[in-house]
């Protein structure tokens, strides 16, 4: 299956990649600077919010990919019609709960660009900056998944990549 939103994901799991080694280089700078007596302020913080872009970014890239971890202890051993089933009542409680998490995401980020909000630490940077990376995982994440439960209902089969991770449990 070929997500129409395919674009999207790869786009973010790339941004993904690039914090992830934005934290790498931000770690080794932080290293390197208390051997050699420089420092940059905040650089703890900085780490945080990039590890935290990479880890969101990354969620329906992850997904599309079939790296999410599954538990298929049940699922592997259902017949194919009650696992069409199942599948569709776990992506139906997905797109939920991620739909959840993408509001309440994008609320707190969108709330913390109104009242100013600040990190508590030496960067005092504004919390709605590192926030948005959240807000943009989860809104994919979101879409990745309502993506699969179309998916799932109009071809009453799993998506590939699920469909391969099944067989590796039966």
């Amino acid at each position: 299956m070929k997500p129409k939103l395919g674009w999207l994901y790869d786009g973010l799991g790339a941004l993904a990649a690039i914090s992830i080694l934005l934290t790498l280089l931000i770690q080794v700078y932080n290293i390197v600077g208390r051997i050699f007596g420089f420092q940059l302020t905040g650089a703890d913080s900085y780490v945080g919010y990039t590890l935290a872009a990479g880890s969101f970014l990354a969620l329906a890239t992850a997904l599309r990919k079939g790296d999410h971890i599954r538990v298929t202890l049940i699922l592997g051993r259902l017949g194919p019609a009650w696992r069409v089933r199942m599948e569709i009542f776990c992506l139906a409680v997905a797109v939920f709960l991620s739909g959840f998490f993408a509001y309440y995401s994008i609320r707190l980020s969108y709330q913390s660009y109104i009242f100013h909000d600040i990190s508590t630490g030496l960067d005092a940077t504004p919390l709605w900056i590192p926030q948005i990376a959240m807000a943009l995982g989860t809104i994919a994440l979101f879409f990745a998944f309502i993506e699969e439960l179309v998916y799932v209902v109009k071809y009453k089969e799993l998506v590939p990549s699920n469909v391969e991770e099944m067989a590796h449990t039966e």
